[in-house]
């Protein structure tokens, strides 16, 4: 087989702050010779990013620059030659499928996300407004996770070819936070925070949500996902008393139950805000965990055995690189470690483990107290952490080579180097090799860790201000023969000499110390593997905690005499004494009949903990769309249990027993307003009820403030506020008065307020329903007096004008204008129109002379009024505060006739024909002229 290496280099101008040239290079003969291939992929076009198709290293996908060109390159020959596709939209990210190698997910700059079934050759759109990295592949069809952003953040599944609005599924029907959606193997986890409290959910096998089970007490902030590996779930929790840490939670296999393994682990934040939580899955044992807690002040590494059933402290080497003894007794001082992962995929963790390689671990560290990063070097354990030895005095970088057999170190990249060290017998001793005849920065190392060749690349720079260095290592002269069962030896995992380590005693094989012959991927590494006697610490439970003496007690906060949910009478279920053997142990016999769960047959019990909600949590729904209920009971027969459930509008449900509930179910309210919302459950032993309140409303579409243009001082005034579509008891009013910052605020339209300054006052009123908010105002003058006229329009007049709030606002302010500043008109809504002229008093006017002015101008309307062929109708006799609006002089006949010119000259002429003529012999009927043209 020829071996090819595929490079992309990128010149980056730092004048110009950006990337001028692009490379492509390719070598087949393990990285000895480059060639430059930029003719095979026209050199016009820059390239940004490289993808190989993780289930075919032969295709090869490359992203153009598309400031200068959006295309896409794909060969399928490994670089030997490629063809060039254009695209429509801008790649952020790709996402290939895990066992399709034609399946691609695309997701754009613009929140798009595309599809492609035949590697990048054609796309389709498959969703918008999708969260940058929340989108994944599953199985054999592409299963896609999408947090809509509008209206709310939501879990979406569908095929990716056939993503229509019909074809998409929502498993999740709540909102969920953003950025909150995790897939790992079988697990889906989501989380949704609401009033400060988050609750999380998990998927098992794309089943449905459940709700995670943490200790009641342990009132989470933040969760973190460690592992999902071997069909069980490490996670991160932050404690409500936790700030700096974290706490190391362990799960049972559907990853719904949590138990508490060690807390006030040490975190940190990577370069790109992630955080880093320092525990560490040592690789070939299974079970054993390391992690930094911080304790007294002081972080110090402890290591388990058993999934984090104990812990205990690191042991110090016995002597250093010199040979010199260490004075270090547990446990005042202990071995620590650095458990930080690298963030560049061709440098090395700071600790290192490899299933191939089981019970060698080879890690950063310091000696003392507590973990230190000041004063480092390099430990190895070559018996699963039970001792261990110091090989370096600073800090160096190793890797596995020979799956495991042998290592290689070079120093760090801060320092250059020629030299690296080869170990053929798990760090004993180190043999030296040149590799360059000028000392160089490591910057990476390339290398193919699942195959069988044994040819690495070191990639650096000379000096900073030097190009890349690519040097060829070939190690195979050191493994010159495959290795034969003479030259190998048997080793027995134990911890601290308890060979017990999982409830298995295990037997390793390992190849002899100086040996050099390789080892290969088939080699086999356990030869035997026999079951133990389980004990206590074999056993941990959900809601239970462990005492000093291993047995397992209750929690003051769970009640074992609860039967599950699900049990029904007839049928039996499995109940908990406090011990579920820990996921992948393997002990038998001893105490594993006697700590099972006991098969328990089930009696009918009352219902209790009946809970009613809707789906997404929310108390109100808008009229006419599906309302969701979830019903649910903590405890009691479910089969021999009914349900009546009550929407409060008039219409109920019943069902014979709580199976038939399925995942909801769906009602749509017809009108607006308040319900109550009622469930009860029932059988023979009980009863348990639950109810709450539900909004229905519909969005407002309109508010008028109804308000008297002037109000009296000191005096109550009233004010409306009228909403369509009517709104009952659904809606909040909110009222400001003049200059007010904080509002009055009602459940009803109307509200008095008394005004006690003279002047202008702005009054504004908004109104809330649902997601609606809508606003109106008006300007009020406040004076100590005032008379005021109303008046009745004649019928016909709303035969030719519009019945809407405009119309009078403007006849409002036409007639202001044209009597007098100290006229106000306010004309009612509704038909037959109504209106009312206000008369305010002049400012420099004592208050007798005023109100003789008054009088006087008040009478003369009304007189004149009544002899008047007007179709204005006087309404004098209403009770006081109430006249008739009208013109009182000829010369408002002339204004008029121009206003009407002026503005509607387009008006119809048959209907203004027949207006003069009736102004050339009334003089009053000018303002029923004046009316019609203008509305």
């Amino acid at each position: 087989d020829i071996w090819v290496i595929l490079i992309l280099t990128k010149l980056f101008d730092f004048n110009l702050g950006t990337v001028t040239e692009s490379s492509l290079w390719r070598s087949v003969d393990y990285g000895a010779t480059y060639m430059k291939i930029n003719d095979r992929v026209i050199t016009r076009t820059m390239l940004s990013y490289m993808y190989l198709c993780p289930t075919n290293k032969r295709k090869v996908l490359i992203l153009s620059d598309p400031d200068v060109e959006s295309s896409l390159l794909i060969s399928s020959d490994e670089g030997a030659t490629f063809q060039k596709f254009s695209i429509n939209f801008y790649i952020m990210s790709l996402l290939f499928h895990p066992t399709q190698e034609n399946w691609i997910l695309a997701y754009s700059d613009d929140q798009k996300l595309y599809s492609s079934i035949d590697f990048g050759r054609k796309w389709i759109l498959v969703h918008e407004r999708v969260t940058p990295g929340r989108f994944y592949c599953y199985n054999t069809h592409m299963l896609m996770c999408v947090c809509v952003c509008v209206p709310v953040m939501q879990y979406v599944t569908c095929r990716a070819q056939r993503c229509s609005e019909g074809n998409r599924q929502y498993p999740f029907t709540s909102r969920i936070d953003t950025n909150s959606l995790v897939v790992q193997d079988e697990y889906i986890f989501l989380q949704l925070t609401k009033a400060g409290r988050t609750t999380y959910f998990v998927s098992f096998q794309r089943g449905p949500f459940k709700h995670i089970q943490l200790p009641k007490y342990c009132l989470p902030k933040d969760m973190h996902i460690i592992s999902t590996d071997d069909g069980q779930v490490l996670a991160a929790v932050q404690e409500w008393n936790e700030n700096d840490t974290y706490s190391l939670y362990i799960s049972d296999a559907p990853g719904v139950y949590f138990t508490r393994s060690l807390p006030n682990m040490r975190t940190s934040r990577g370069a790109a805000g992630n955080l880093i939580v320092d525990v560490y899955k040592v690789g070939g044992v299974n079970g054993m965990l390391i992690a930094n807690k911080k304790e007294d002040n002081q972080m110090k590494t402890y290591i388990t055995y058993n999934k984090g059933q104990t812990w205990s402290l690191l042991p110090a080497p016995a002597k250093d690189t010199s040979g010199q003894d260490i004075s270090c007794s547990l446990p005042s001082c202990s071995l620590h470690l650095h458990l930080q992962m690298s963030e560049n995929p061709y440098t090395p963790d700071t600790i290192l483990t490899k299933h191939t390689a089981p019970g060698l671990i080879i890690a950063r560290g310091n000696v003392g107290p507590e973990l230190s990063f000041t004063h480092s070097g390099m430990f190895i354990s070559s018996d699963a952490g039970n001792t261990w030895r110091q090989v370096f005095e600073d800090e160096h970088s190793v890797w596995f080579l020979d799956h495991g057999g042998a290592l290689m170190a070079v120093t760090q990249a801060s320092v250059p180097t020629q030299h690296l060290w080869v170990s053929m017998d798990e760090g004993r001793h180190w043999d030296r090799f040149s590799f360059s005849s000028t000392p160089l920065f490591v910057d990476g190392v390339l290398m193919e860790p699942h195959t069988q060749n044994y040819i690495i690349t070191f990639f650096g720079h000379f000096s900073y201000l030097s190009d890349w260095q690519l040097v060829k290592i070939d190690y195979s002269a050191l493994l010159s023969r495959k290795c034969t069962e003479g030259d190998y030896q048997t080793w027995h995992l134990h911890s601290k000499g308890d060979v017990c380590v999982m409830g298995q005693r295990q037997v390793f094989m390992k190849r002899k110390p100086g040996v050099q012959c390789a080892i290969g991927p088939d080699s086999p590494r356990v030869i035997s593997a026999e079951s133990c006697i389980c004990t206590f610490y074999d056993f941990d439970d959900y809601g239970f905690e462990r005492q000093v003496s291993g047995k397992c007690v209750p929690a003051f906060w769970y009640d074992t005499h609860t039967p599950a949910h699900t049990c029904s009478q007839g049928h039996a279920y499995l109940k908990s004494i406090g011990y579920r053997r820990v996921h992948s142990n393997n002990c038998d016999e001893g105490l594993e009949e006697a700590l099972s769960p006991r098969q328990q047959q089930c009696e009918e019990t009352p219902p209790s903990g009946l809970q009613l909600q809707t789906s997404n949590t929310l108390l109100t729904a808008n009229v006419g769309t599906n309302v969701t209920f979830r019903v649910t009971l903590q405890h009691g027969d479910s089969m021999s249990t009914s349900l009546h459930l009550d929407f409060g509008d008039g219409i109920s449900l019943s069902y014979s027993n709580f199976s038939r509930l399925g995942t909801g179910i769906r009602h749509v309210y017809r009108t607006a307003g308040i319900f109550r919302v009622t469930a009860h459950a029932q059988n023979s032993q009980g009863s348990d009820f639950a109810s709450f309140y539900l909004h229905i409303t519909s969005p407002v579409e309109r508010i008028t403030l109804s308000a008297p243009l002037v109000a009296i001082k000191g005096r109550q005034t009233n004010l409306t506020a009228v909403v369509w579509p009517s709104q009952p008891v659904t809606a909040a009013f909110y009222w400001w008065f003049s200059n007010s910052t904080e509002p009055l605020i009602t459940l009803e339209g109307t509200v008095s307020h008394t005004f006690v300054q003279e002047g202008r006052h702005l009054v504004v009123v908004q109104v809330s329903a649902g997601s609606s908010v809508l606003q109106d105002s008006e300007t009020i003058t406040v004076t100590d007096f005032f008379r005021s006229l109303l008046l009745s329009f004649s019928p016909n007049l709303e035969e030719h004008n519009p019945s809407i709030t405009e119309w009078r606002q403007d006849m409002g302010r036409v007639v202001t204008a044209t009597l007098s500043q100290r006229l106000l008109v306010s004309v009612f809504p509704g038909s037959p129109t109504a209106a009312e002229l206000f008369i305010l008093p002049e400012k420099n006017y004592s208050k007798p002379r005023a109100e003789e002015q008054l009088d006087k101008v008040t009478h003369t309307h009304t007189h004149t009024h009544t002899h008047t062929l007007t179709p204005l109708v006087d309404s004098s006799a209403i009770p006081s505060g109430s006249a008739a609006l009208m013109l009182v002089s000829l010369a408002f006949v002339g204004l008029a006739v121009f206003f009407i010119y002026k503005f509607k000259r387009y008006h119809n002429l048959t209907h203004c024909v027949y207006i003069s003529k009736i102004t050339s012999y009334f003089q009053f009927p000018v303002f029923y002229m004046l009316l019609n043209m203008w509305y």
